[in-house]
């Protein structure tokens, strides 16, 4: 005989997965087979070593600020308001590693962009990355690539330069770096400058930036006169150049590596390895039924939905590639503002293969209620931290929040027994409470989710119970 009183069922507490629960939504596809480097590639290890050559400077000089960290107040060494290491710390640092305190600012960026030092609050902590430097290659490498795609900032710009064709400068460098990975030799000065040249052109026309009330030789004019004001192309792929081989990503004009001069540029193995990566990426992506590197961030968000992890991640990295870190972020953002919520989790993954240089922008998010139980799981895991083993992550109202969202991504892309079992992932330790604070948290998908649930379950009286949560939750009752 059935009770009719809601049975108070006891709900197995499983960590908190949301995003592998609404992925479970949809079918999965078989991975691909791993592409392999050119010929001549070096192997990861020594690939590893170079970075760690690269890097051993900032690495050094992070190791120091744990150690005086560990020492401090605080328990951390704590940085100027940008980030930047206060004037007496680095006469410090710069008298305990033999440096001049020019180089201990150099190495302290470095160690920045490459997360061996982050900064929370304004407070120094040595990065995961710096845990796992001995004997971790893959952390090295993937530190070293961060340092790489940060080259902009390794070198201040010339100066006169305005920060527009600066920016068209930045955007254009991939191109140049394609060149430099496919000529695999040394490539003259000139074709550089030539090809940099007629991509810039390339990049004003594809924008038409006409100004409201002028004709087109009124902004052509105003171009020419910003760019005679400011530095030169030529002084800026100076400039461009200089900061690649500081990363290492270049071979100096006096390197053994390569004999030739100035006049040319050459990529090492290090910066070589890193260009293909990215190309290959972008390849993988293109090639990819969707076209999702062509594509905007919702369509290439649904069709990784059908992918797993892994290769989605794949067609995250190459979507980005192809994009600015700043657009690129924005719109995952806005994609994540929207209404489905499967979109929502799968562009916080997508904001995970971005990593430090969406922080600021997430942290930004965290303030926004549909999208701060993902911005908080994001940071934690950014941090060094795991999610599932931290439970003071999210507030009891968040996790509820995340629960139903998470249940409507399952409702709108998933099986009927996915629903069901997405009650496991319930903090809650009974169908009741659950209910009371499902019908309190104010999730606007509340009553489509209740509805679903309760036409999914096969228990009756915990079904009617659901019925008449989502009926008092439609109707503004208690």
């Amino acid at each position: 005989m059935t009770s009719r009183t809601p049975r108070d069922s006891r709900l197995r507490l499983v960590p908190r997965q949301p995003v592998a629960a609404a992925r479970r939504a949809v079918t999965t596809r078989a991975k691909r087979q791993a592409p392999r480097p050119p010929e001549g590639t070096p192997p990861p290890a020594e690939l590893a070593r170079q970075a760690r050559a690269v890097l051993a400077g900032a690495a050094r000089l992070a190791r120091w600020a744990d150690s005086v960290g560990a020492g401090a107040a605080g328990g951390s060494l704590r940085a100027g308001p940008d980030g930047a290491l206060p004037k007496a710390a680095a006469e410090r640092a710069a008298e305990a590693l033999g440096l001049t305190p020019h180089q201990v600012r150099i190495d302290w960026d470095r160690a920045r962009l490459a997360g061996l030092v982050e900064l929370h609050d304004g407070l120094a902590r040595p990065g995961w990355r710096l845990r796992a430097w001995d004997r971790d290659d893959t952390a090295v490498l993937r530190g070293w690539v961060a340092l790489f795609d940060a080259w902009s900032l390794a070198r201040p710009a010339p100066a006169g330069a305005g920060p527009a064709i600066v920016a068209e400068v930045v955007e254009a460098l991939p191109q140049l770096l394609s060149l430099l990975h496919l000529s695999a030799g040394p490539v003259r000065l000139p074709v550089l400058l030539d090809m940099l040249d007629q991509r810039v052109a390339e990049l004003r026309t594809e924008r038409c930036e006409v100004p409201y009330g002028q004709d087109q030789g009124g902004a052509d004019e105003a171009t020419a006169a910003g760019d005679a004001a400011g530095a030169s192309l030529a002084a800026l792929l100076d400039w461009a150049l200089d900061a690649l081989r500081t990363v290492g990503a270049l071979v100096p004009p006096d390197g053994a590596e390569a004999a030739h001069d100035a006049s040319e540029a050459q990529l090492t193995p290090l910066g070589n390895w890193s260009v293909w990566v990215k190309l290959e990426q972008i390849c993988v992506a293109a090639q990819s039924p969707a076209g999702h590197i062509e594509q905007s961030a919702e369509a290439m968000l649904r069709g990784c939905a059908r992918l797993t992890p892994g290769p989605a991640r794949t067609e995250y990295r190459a979507w980005l590639a192809a994009r600015s870190v700043g657009a690129a972020v924005e719109e995952l953002l806005t994609v994540a503002r929207g209404e489905d919520a499967l979109l929502r989790g799968l562009a916080f993954e997508a904001l995970r293969a971005v990593g430090a240089p969406a922080e600021a922008a997430v942290r930004a998010a965290a303030d926004e209620p549909g999208l701060r139980p993902y911005a908080l799981l994001w940071l934690v895991e950014h941090e060094g931290g795991d999610p599932e083993t931290a439970p003071d992550v999210l507030t009891r109202e968040e996790s509820t929040w995340l629960w139903v969202d998470t249940a409507a991504a399952v409702a709108d892309h998933g099986e009927t027994q996915l629903l069901v079992r997405h009650l496991d992932s319930a903090v809650q330790g009974s169908v009741p409470r659950l209910l009371e604070e499902v019908r309190a948290v104010g999730h606007p998908r509340t009553v489509q989710v209740l509805v679903a649930l309760a036409a999914a379950h096969p228990d009756p009286a915990l079904a009617k119970a659901v019925r008449r949560a989502a009926f008092q939750v439609h109707t503004g009752g208690i």
